[in-house]
């Protein structure tokens, strides 16, 4: 099925799993989470008994952000990695859907931090399920620093401009209730359920015309 030790794929029926798998970091972002991330968009996308994908993270936690360090080639990733990212310079922002627009809806299933990086990859996804535990937020701002991942085009497209702003000028953490109070994410369900309600949403959509 694929994945990488960052990221895993599995089948649950006609819906493929993406499960970003760092927990010991909250699921930051690294070079073979990124890889892998991409490798799953494009195997769904190329498959035709795939009809949905639903992205997850494993241990409680959606996605922290990017972990610099780790992008930066400390010696975690493999070599094989660094060589993809250094053939393909897009690879990165294909992976968190900022240039790449999967062919099959994608279903975010998000328990706890769903911040940064994160809140980046959500806003390329379709439907939006957060347990009642999950936090929401572009922190980049307290650090001086520009979230490059997009959100300043695609958040006022998909959220009132307003909220969008505030979102990104202040960094503030938001509740899963305020997310989906201002249209960030579609529903809240009690914690620990994002994923399995994600994985009935799916059903139903792959129980529609293709």
């Amino acid at each position: 099925m694929g994945g990488t030790e960052h990221l895993t794929v599995r089948r649950e029926g006609a819906t493929l799993v993406l499960t970003l798998n760092r927990p010991q970091a909250r699921n930051a972002l690294s070079l073979p989470m990124l890889v892998g991330l991409y490798d799953g968009w494009l195997a769904a996308d190329a498959d035709d008994t795939v009809r949905s994908v639903v992205l997850t993270g494993a241990g409680g936690a959606f996605c922290s952000g990017m972990d610099l360090k780790a992008l930066a080639g400390d010696g975690m990733a493999g070599e094989e990695y660094r060589e993809r990212m250094t053939a393909d310079p897009d690879l990165h922002w294909k992976a968190m859907l900022r240039h790449h627009r999967p062919r099959k809806p994608v279903i975010a299933a998000v328990e706890g931090p769903c911040v940064a990086g994160g809140t980046e990859i959500l806003q390329g996804t379709d439907i939006r399920i957060a347990g009642a535990g999950a936090t929401f937020g572009l922190f980049e701002v307290r650090r001086g620093l520009f979230p490059i991942g997009g959100s300043t085009v695609r958040l006022p497209r998909q959220i009132p401009r307003t909220h969008a702003l505030e979102m990104l000028l202040t960094g503030r953490p938001y509740t899963a209730e305020e997310a989906a109070a201002i249209g960030l994410i579609g529903r809240v369900v009690p914690e620990g359920t994002a994923l399995e309600e994600a994985l009935a949403v799916a059903e139903q959509v792959n129980a529609c015309g293709p």
